[in-house]
């Protein structure tokens, strides 16, 4: 991420800056709570993403900080509305923005975000580029209606859980890569092949989030640890410990799923410890990381190509 982050530095900068300028409005309560997420810190992964992107096609215009700056505002927004769905108390290691502001505050900041991040688009004058984002918004709903639906539901399988996040977190990866190769005037193939490596980047980064979620460090992650369970969310660790675990595993993993939650954190790690299931997860998260780095073949060699690479890797061996 480092060295991303100092190739792109200067652009980066001008993102923030159009983001904290668009956060702003007359109705104080808005850039209040806009603010406290965003000073809350955070990757900014995914407008680096249309960024870098866009260096690699050979654009030079201003337009790339714009629509990396509505990239993160859909970001934001979902988080915001995440965290009301979800009745986070914490968020990057801070108190979430519902927490300190109130469930109603944080949707409708949430709304105002979208609202911003279309205001954007338009700005942005390409029909292209509004469908791009566009899809991307009603996509990462539809995962975030699933994930509500198959909570609790013990039942849901591989092909489901990819599918939740493949809508809900990787399509916003997708996107972000996509608009770079875009605004680069980047062939058909091109277009297909970064809008690949951004999928399979976001899948990966969603895996790691769901393993962290049972061994990760607290203090570094943001967040408790056993969140996602006491929430129901049936994750990939979960599922595979479930296929592959005994009578006696299966049981304590339908328990917490079905409302055991947090009172189960123990027996539950105890299972996904004898079934190998975060071994398992990780794997599946470095292969996904994998087929984001064959989608960067081809490529020239320069800065920015090696720094996405370098981000596959990233994906898999973080701690937060």
């Amino acid at each position: 991420m480092s060295a991303l982050v100092a190739l792109l530095q200067n652009d980066l900068e001008a993102c923030n800056r159009t983001i904290v300028a668009r956060m702003d409005s007359p109705v104080t309560l808005i850039p209040q709570l806009a603010a406290h997420i965003v000073a809350a810190g955070g990757k900014r992964l995914r407008p680096l993403l249309t960024l870098a992107c866009a260096r690699l096609c050979g654009y030079a215009g201003e337009r790339h900080v714009k629509l990396a700056a509505c990239v993160e505002f859909i970001h934001t927004a979902t988080l915001l509305h995440d965290d009301v769905v979800d009745e986070s108390l914490l968020r990057r290691g801070l108190a979430s923005a519902n927490a300190v502001f109130g469930n109603q505050a944080s949707v409708l900041v949430g709304d105002f975000l979208f609202a911003r991040a279309f205001q954007l688009m338009v700005e942005d004058g390409s029909l292209q580029v509004l469908g791009i984002l566009s899809q991307a918004a009603a996509t990462i709903a539809e995962g975030e209606v699933l994930q509500l639906m198959n909570a609790g539901n013990a039942a849901i399988d591989e092909r489901s859980y990819f599918d939740v996040i493949e809508r809900k977190t990787a399509k916003l990866f997708e996107a972000a890569a996509r608009l770079g190769a875009v605004l680069g005037g980047a062939d058909a193939a091109r277009e297909e092949a970064f809008g690949r490596y951004g999928m399979r980047l976001g899948t990966a980064f969603q895996i790691m989030d769901d393993v962290l979620d049972y061994e990760g460090d607290a203090a570094v992650i943001g967040k408790n640890l056993g969140d996602d369970l006491g929430e129901g969310k049936m994750t990939l660790p979960l599922i595979r410990a479930l296929a592959v675990g005994t009578a006696d595993d299966a049981a304590v993993i339908r328990h917490a799923i079905g409302g055991g939650g947090l009172t189960d954190f123990a027996p539950v790690m105890a299972a996904l410890a004898r079934t190998g299931a975060l071994a398992y997860a990780r794997e599946r998260a470095a292969s996904a990381a994998r087929d984001a780095a064959h989608c960067l073949e081809g490529l020239a060699p320069s800065p920015a190509a090696e720094s996405l690479l370098q981000l596959t890797g990233f994906a898999v061996d973080r701690r937060s």
